[in-house]
């Protein structure tokens, strides 16, 4: 029967973007959709609690003038990083990528960048284990689409899960900033990680946490 688990949170982001003009621009050759999929209140409390540690202790200790709102990866340095992550190496969460190689993308889909983004979101949620959920799914995603592609997204997401998922267990999806939400400040930390390993060969940050990763492929 395997382990069940009463509660599944799951965060969604990405690293890159969706621009496909190689001529005139200078897009990212990669796009990078990374799932943080942690079972049960406790462990999820646990990552939340390591992102706030990490911002109080770090980032926005007493002498600073002006305190940061959110980890972004982007901008924050190595040290800080492998400060969270022992924070959060003990607690049981698994991560999930899809790195979309952009260039080989057909010149057709290139048009319809929200279409390539549900795509791809699919690809991570179908290395998923949903059967062995037994409770309720929370699908929280980095707020970044407008009113109609969130309605587009949700719609998508529900009707490739639903003969997925026990009719039973609630899926909720919820769009959230990360300056309010911990969870999707830690699935950006890692999903930048991903995205560095293949956009430029670094992998200082990524050796660090690939233990945890239980999916990981190349789309195209």
């Amino acid at each position: 029967m395997g382990i069940k688990y009463k509660m599944w949170f799951l965060y969604l982001d990405e690293s890159g973007d969706l621009g496909f003009d190689f001529v005139n621009k200078k897009p990212s050759k990669y796009f990078v959709v990374s799932i943080l999929a942690v079972k049960g209140q406790e462990d999820n409390l646990k990552i939340q609690n390591a992102i706030k540690k990490t911002l109080a202790r770090k980032l926005n200790y007493k002498k600073r003038k002006r305190t940061k709102p959110e980890l972004k990866a982007n901008s924050t340095i190595i040290g800080i990083k492998h400060y969270f992550y022992e924070r959060v190496r003990g607690v049981k969460f698994t991560l999930y990528a899809v790195v979309l190689n952009k260039r080989r993308v057909f010149e057709q889909l290139t048009r319809d960048k929200s279409r390539v983004y549900n795509w791809i979101a699919r690809q991570v949620l179908d290395s998923i284990p949903f059967e062995k959920v037994d409770t309720r799914i929370i699908l929280i995603v980095d707020k970044s689409k407008s009113k109609p592609e969130i309605a587009d997204f949700n719609g998508y997401v529900l009707r490739q899960l639903e003969g997925r998922i026990n009719p039973k267990v609630p899926l909720d999806i919820h769009h959230w900033d990360s300056k309010e939400n911990a969870g999707l400040q830690a699935v950006d930390l890692f999903c930048w990680g991903v995205f560095q390993k293949y956009e430029r060969n670094r992998m200082e940050w990524y050796s660090i946490f690939q233990e945890k990763i239980a999916f990981e492929t190349r789309y195209l």
